[in-house]
């Protein structure tokens, strides 16, 4: 399997990243420690997660994600063997990117993740409330500690990424090597245009999040019918239109051309998208991390890609 660099940081990834959103969450530690065993055995090394994650659980309090990872470390010792990507400024507790802030939660990360580094670090979601220099001067001494190997940016607009960029650049401060968006088959424009423009004249890797959009891109949900009782309806239910059902048509289609799921064709899409150095995806069963796996060694033909691209 051929890693892709992450921007200019020397790092390089497999071509699907896991997102541990759902580790103590939606996949009980136990399950979550299967999950990671299987992904790492499966030839993959990224491993996403967050300081929030999941803070919006009744009875969790953040930090949860990286906890379960971080025992699972200390358990299976293959630090070596996997890149851990971690987040800062959303959790209510921690939240922004002050120089303050940013020292104060590294340090939590680090000690919930038992390491003694982090090898992407990423603002979660931009700061309007901070300069830019106080953000990216922090960020900046913690990879010259050692305690952040690189750093990223998430849910950035194009103009403040490029303003990140500049001022990195005039101050020789260490410089976003990724931006983390949302995107997939469905929702293409928060990358489509300036950001792809950006990451491809500066040397950014994007690592987008959403992959299968809630789900709907799997083919589970056609009908406002098969969201009842669904954890995930109110979130599936805006794609219910004329055309993400045009979109999922496409998606069978493509699927049954390559005699592969839905799911592993649409992330096979943005693995294959120029623009994309790899997508997260998550799952709660190593059944579902099979399939999604399997994505990664799934090539799309040009005709295919096109429908695909025609129909979204």
């Amino acid at each position: 399997m051929t890693h892709r660099p992450l921007g200019r940081s020397g790092l390089s990834t497999a071509p699907l990243i896991f997102g541990g959103n759902v580790f103590g969450w939606t996949a009980d530690e136990a399950t979550s420690h299967r999950l990671l065993d299987a992904f790492v055995d499966g030839g993959f090394n990224a491993i996403d997660t967050a300081d929030v994650y999941s803070a919006w659980v009744p009875g969790h309090v953040g930090g949860e994600s990286e906890s379960v990872i971080g025992r699972w470390l200390k358990a299976r010792g293959r630090r070596d063997d996997v890149l851990i990507l971690t987040k800062v400024a959303m959790w209510p507790a921690q939240p922004g990117l002050s120089a303050a802030n940013i020292a104060a939660a590294v340090e939590g990360s680090l000690k919930r993740l038992q390491t003694d580094y982090i090898d992407l670090y990423q603002a979660h979601q931009d700061d309007a409330a901070t300069p830019i220099e106080e953000t990216l001067e922090a960020f900046d001494r913690l990879v010259k500690a050692g305690k952040v190997r690189a750093i990223g940016a998430s849910n950035f607009s194009p103009e403040r990424l490029s303003a990140s960029l500049k001022a990195s650049q005039a101050l020789g401060l260490a410089r976003y090597e990724t931006i983390q968006p949302k995107f997939n088959l469905h929702d293409r424009d928060e990358v489509e245009g300036p950001l792809a423009e950006l990451a491809a004249r500066e040397g950014l890797g994007i690592i987008p999040y959403y992959g299968l959009a809630a789900g709907f891109l799997t083919g589970k949900y056609r009908t406002e019918a098969d969201l009842e009782g669904r954890s995930r309806g109110r979130t599936v239910k805006p794609y219910l239109t004329t055309r993400g059902l045009k979109i999922l048509a496409a998606l069978d289609a493509a699927a049954q051309a390559v005699g592969a799921s839905p799911a592993q064709v649409a992330l096979a899409w943005i693995m294959a998208h120029p623009a994309i150095t790899a997508p997260l995806a998550s799952a709660t069963s190593v059944e579902q991390l099979d399939e999604l796996m399997a994505a990664a060694r799934l090539a799309l033909p040009a005709a295919v890609i096109d429908a695909l691209n025609a129909a979204g």
